[in-house]
């Protein structure tokens, strides 16, 4: 057990301390503000105060875990032994950072309650984070300091109790459309013909028609190919299907197909099924816990895991509303078109309610790679090699690496053999038992 003296124990500090020791490196953990219980404690022990009490292991406090509400910070990106950090403490703390106070900034993502400008869909930009103006996006920051504090912690405290982890790979298949093609209906597959007709894409035409006389598959009826792969290398995957009415940005196929409802029961026979929220039910709690229970009919079981439309995440909002819509894991903390970890952490979270200083009853899952912003990389061999590298920067922390792919993008071939690429990320992170 490592004892924590501090001045004041407050919920930021509580919920920052428990992720880092008990969350990430697997340390039992106790408060006190007493010095007394303190010093008669034999155990391994620190103090986050202002000033240390002798020369015990002493991390000098910012302010922010003892403050309430959204303030003015400033940051000073500092070097650690070769990784970023900020808060700097001073020649008597035995960290040259408070990583607690840090890590608190990057798991409540504090800068996405500070201004800033949104894009069209109400997304906070990757290019307004200090780890991206900072160049540390790829990394995940927050993990690499828990380790290094594990270290300082072990030369101090050589009989130190922690439980070891192991590095874990989840893929996220988000089927926002299930098919191009098929399962439309006629009115819709008519209105489709004729766009393409008249924006002279003649081989969408083609498709079209050989897709409904059943000649070929739909470009997007991957979910075989999919469930095949995955079990044959052992991968651990999740599929949100979107069950929503049709609007401008939710176009998968009619909840009342029978046939999509047949695939999504097909697919809940071999991996967990999750909902995947209409962009219409963002800001509509009532149509969220709607799709919710039409999605938990299909399967006849409960749907406990969520992601958002464009990833659109309005903290605390959007926590709060799934939090009411009775979710108790959301997928969604992540950049589109940017690699990396938005949260600083490759390790599950529980979300802080800033505005009302608790923590939620709701874990986040980050995810790191998104096919879209793998995109923007030209060369397979160089979508191969920044995986990798991310993943060796997970590993080195026992974390979870989380990739999110839709079987839209998977099924498309235009500009490269989607599928033939994932297959080879997953082999990536096969290891033969």
């Amino acid at each position: 057990m490592l004892l924590i003296y501090t001045h004041k124990i407050t919920p930021r500090l509580t919920y920052v301390m428990r992720h880092i020791f008990v969350g990430i490196l697997g340390i039992e953990i106790d408060f006190t503000t007493k010095v007394e219980d303190f010093i008669k404690h034999t155990g391994a022990k620190i103090t986050y105060t202002k000033q240390p009490l002798q020369n015990e292991f002493f991390v000098r406090s910012n302010e922010l875990l003892f403050e309430q509400g959204i303030n003015d910070v400033q940051l000073n990106i500092g070097d650690w032994e070769g990784t970023p950090c900020f808060f700097q403490t001073g020649d008597k703390s035995t960290l040259p950072f408070d990583i607690f106070a840090a890590s608190f900034f990057m798991l409540s993502r504090y800068e996405e309650y500070l201004p800033h400008v949104k894009d069209i869909h109400g997304r906070f930009s990757p290019k307004d984070s200090v780890a991206y103006q900072n160049g540390f996006l790829l990394k995940p920051v927050v993990d690499i300091w828990a380790y290094k504090l594990l270290e300082a912690l072990k030369e101090r405290f050589e009989d130190l109790e922690f439980k070891h982890k192991s590095y874990d790979f989840i893929s996220v298949i988000d089927v926002a459309t299930s098919h191009c093609y098929a399962n439309r209906g006629v009115v819709r597959g008519l209105v489709g013909m004729l766009m393409d007709l008249g924006t002279l894409k003649f081989k969408r035409v083609y498709e079209r028609i050989t897709v409904g006389l059943n000649r070929q598959k739909d470009p997007y009826d991957n979910y075989a190919e999919l469930i095949d792969l995955h079990k044959r290398y052992k991968v651990k995957c999740n599929y949100f299907f979107q069950f929503a009415d049709y609007s401008k940005y939710d176009k998968n196929v009619s909840t009342n197909s029978m046939k999509f409802k047949s695939l999504i029961k097909y697919v809940a026979d071999y991996v967990p099924v999750s909902m995947a929220a209409s962009y219409s039910s963002f800001s509509d709690l009532e149509l969220l816990k709607k799709e919710k229970a039409n999605l938990e009919e299909v399967i006849n079981r409960p749907v406990n895991n969520s992601k958002m439309r464009y990833n659109r995440v309005d903290v605390p909002q959007t926590y709060r509303n799934l939090i009411a819509a009775e979710f108790t894991n959301d997928y969604t903390m992540g950049y589109t078109f940017e690699l990396g970890f938005r949260a600083g952490t490759c390790t599950a979270f529980q979300f802080y309610d800033i505005p009302l200083e608790v923590k939620q009853p709701i874990k986040i899952h980050p995810f790191a790679i998104h096919d879209i912003s793998l995109s923007k990389i030209k060369k397979d061999n160089d979508v191969l090699c920044q995986v990798k590298a991310l993943t060796n920067e997970v590993r080195k922390v026992n974390g979870t690496l989380i990739t999110m792919f839709s079987n839209e993008v998977l099924g498309n071939k235009e500009d490269r053999n989607w599928m033939s690429l994932y297959a080879e990320i997953i082999k990536q992170q096969y290891v033969p038992q």
